[in-house]
């Protein structure tokens, strides 16, 4: 075990008088029915309540969220998983209009070469808000594909491409819309998106990457990158000739999964390792990491451009499924950020990758009170922001010049080494729930006597 994968236990005295702490289970309160019940449910010391218990750390859905967040009273140590207006990055609409807004302000400010790193996002338009100005850009480029998408739904529902504006007044009057919205007055707000034609194939199939960001605050921003995430691939070889295939066009597991052809035991996933390494056997490393050192762009910017306008508060953590496309240039496109990506697995390895997805982002989150803040890395995750850029430390300065910045980031890039550590966290951690079990099963009656507490970290 190297310098870089040294796992420390220090032994810490403490009173008894501190004992109330360090022996109190979480109390957790989760809505969602998935992975993450499964992981909650095996976590040492945590405890779940039901209806209106008092909890200590809440998994909600962003419904509860809606109803609930604005009358709850929190104490200090209390965490929950959403921000109070996530939506600012998570509704289609608001997105772009805050991308947009961003890349206006770093050409007024700065100029348009750094204005031009916001560039990583398709021509849209809300609707039906900026109908006109969409039909403007859509007559300078007659033939073209578009893509409508309903603001805020999710799993590829209520999305279709066109390329005539009578199909915007055909979607307008179909009688197949949802009931409710027959009689309302005000017509359901899409986006309007320029379709990106040339996408990577492999395969000849469309795929889009599933790539997992960690926010645990916004004043100052603090970012963690998850090493490890998916492509998503259509199960119909891809073709312009059509825009009504949804198998061809849409790569939502959801959907996917609807195919008549689709295989449960082999799925339409790609680890993001198994992608990496594709991509690298097929264009070299130096482009792949020209490639990734692009995403890395995009979830900063994005991140960035909303920071003002989310309600930064001690007590919420968010994790954002990002949604990216690459066209045949690997050029990454964002398409949309996930509030609630879904944790329901498509396969057992899909059900493995989740589980050290919430598990590790139990560990960031903390609520044990076992790191130190100083950490760079936490399980599969990596510091990508903290208040700006995080350098790699392990950077090989005779190959990179001692001058040179790399980011603190490796999507895609898991080792056995990583395994092993995060085994013996584990087992540590059964070390910890031992001595906690024991603790409340001891007699204590003198302040003066003394407990020995395991605490681990890893150090990077």
């Amino acid at each position: 075990m190297n310098s870089s994968e040294q796992v420390l236990v220090t032994v810490t005295m403490v009173t008894v008088t501190m004992l109330p702490f360090l022996l109190r289970c979480v109390r957790y309160k989760c809505g969602l029915i998935n992975t993450i019940q499964d992981v909650l449910r095996q976590r040492p010391g945590w405890v779940e309540v039901k209806d209106d218990g008092e909890w200590d750390f809440n998994w909600c859905d962003v419904g509860w969220l809606r109803e609930n967040f604005d009358h709850s009273y929190m104490e200090e140590h209390v965490r929950i998983n959403h921000f109070r207006n996530h939506y600012e990055l998570t509704r289609k609409n608001l997105m772009v209009k805050n991308l947009k807004r961003h890349r206006k302000n770093l050409e007024r400010d700065v100029g348009r070469m750094e204005a031009s790193k916001c560039d990583f996002f398709p021509c849209t338009f809300a609707l039906p808000s900026e109908y006109h100005l969409f039909v403007e850009e859509f007559k300078r480029s007659p033939g073209s594909t578009w893509i409508m998408k309903p603001v805020a739904k999710s799993q590829g529902k209520g999305i279709f491409l066109f390329r005539k504006l009578k199909d915007i007044m055909d979607w307008k009057k179909d009688g197949t819309r949802p009931e409710e919205q027959k009689d309302a007055a005000q017509v359901e707000s899409y986006v309007a998106q320029r379709y990106v034609e040339n996408p990577y194939l492999i395969n000849g199939r469309k795929f889009d990457l599933r790539v997992y960001v960690l926010v645990t605050s916004y004043i100052p921003l603090k970012a963690w990158l998850y090493r490890d995430g998916f492509a998503r691939f259509s199960s119909t070889r891809f073709s312009l000739s059509t825009i009504d295939d949804k198998y061809m066009h849409l790569t939502n597991v959801a959907v996917q999964k609807t195919a008549p052809d689709y295989d449960p035991e082999k799925g339409c996933k790609w680890q993001m390792q198994q992608l990496r390494r594709y991509l690298t056997a097929k264009h070299g490393r130096e482009t792949v990491e020209t490639l990734f050192k692009e995403m890395d762009n995009i979830f900063v910017r994005s991140l960035q451009s909303v920071q003002k306008f989310i309600i930064n508060d001690k007590h919420c953590f968010e994790l954002y499924g990002y949604d990216i496309l690459l066209d045949q240039n690997l050029k990454p496109w964002l398409i949309e950020v996930n509030a609630s990506p879904s944790h329901t697995p498509s396969s057992q390895e899909d059900y493995e990758m989740k589980c050290r997805l919430l598990e590790d982002t139990l560990n960031v989150v903390d609520m044990e009170g076992r790191l130190t803040g100083k950490e760079k890395r936490v399980g599969g995750y990596d510091l990508m922001w903290n208040d700006g850029p995080v350098n790699r430390e392990d950077v090989n300065l005779e190959t990179f010049g001692s001058t040179c910045f790399t980011a603190n980031t490796h999507l895609g890039n898991l080792n056995i080494s990583s395994d092993k550590r995060a085994k013996l966290i584990r087992r540590l951690n059964q070390c910890y729930l031992l001595i906690w079990k024991s603790l409340h099963h001891s007699p204590l009656n003198n302040c003066c006597k003394f407990i020995l507490v395991l605490r681990c970290r890893v150090c990077e």
